[in-house]
């Protein structure tokens, strides 16, 4: 297996930073060494902390887009849309520790909040574009997004057999909606 790249080590490293110990422990000087990489070499790719929660935001809507590819290619739609939006503990803990990054006003790009903002708001439509009706539309991506907040904050999730339940009964109202 090829070593990551550079630039894919210091955004591993920020993302261990961010969860482990938090957003006041990232510096240029701490995400380098994490990555072990020299402090020019991080600079190269990120000059700022801005532009390394940046880059985090980025590689996060480049994962989610490769997922509106597969949504777009699958016939249940809300299914995948439900499922994907109970992400891993890990990948909970490095969302999490995004969003709380883009509330902090001295560390956020405008453009790192429209690619956050870019992947809730493109699953809307999608979700729209699927569905007919638009209240079952947003009963639904309101469910998904209930889930992945939850997730994120820590929240116990429903029983797994509820949320089979869930997605079939929202999956056949959506169907329900659909014209042929």
């Amino acid at each position: 297996m090829p070593r990551p790249s550079s630039r894919d080590r210091i955004l591993d490293a920020l993302e261990r930073i961010l969860v482990d110990t938090g957003l006041h422990a990232v510096t240029l000087e701490s995400v380098a060494e994490k990555a072990g990489v020299s402090k020019g070499g991080l600079l190269y790719h990120f000059p700022s902390k801005e532009a390394l929660i940046t880059g985090l935001a980025r590689r996060l809507a480049e994962a989610v887009e490769a997922e509106f590819e597969q949504a777009e290619r699958t016939d249940d739609v809300v299914g995948f849309f439900l499922r994907t939006s109970v992400p891993s503990s890990e990948d909970g803990a490095v969302y999490w520790s995004l969003l709380a990054a883009l509330r902090t006003n001295d560390v956020a790009s405008e453009e790192a909040r429209r690619l956050v903002m870019y992947c809730f708001v493109r699953w809307a439509e999608i979700l729209r574009e699927h569905i007919d009706d638009p209240v079952t539309a947003e009963i639904v991506r309101l469910v998904g997004d209930g889930l992945y907040l939850s997730a994120l904050a820590g929240l116990p999730m429903p029983d797994p057999a509820l949320l089979d339940e869930l997605r079939h009964r929202l999956t056949r109202d959506a169907k329900a909606g659909t014209s042929p």
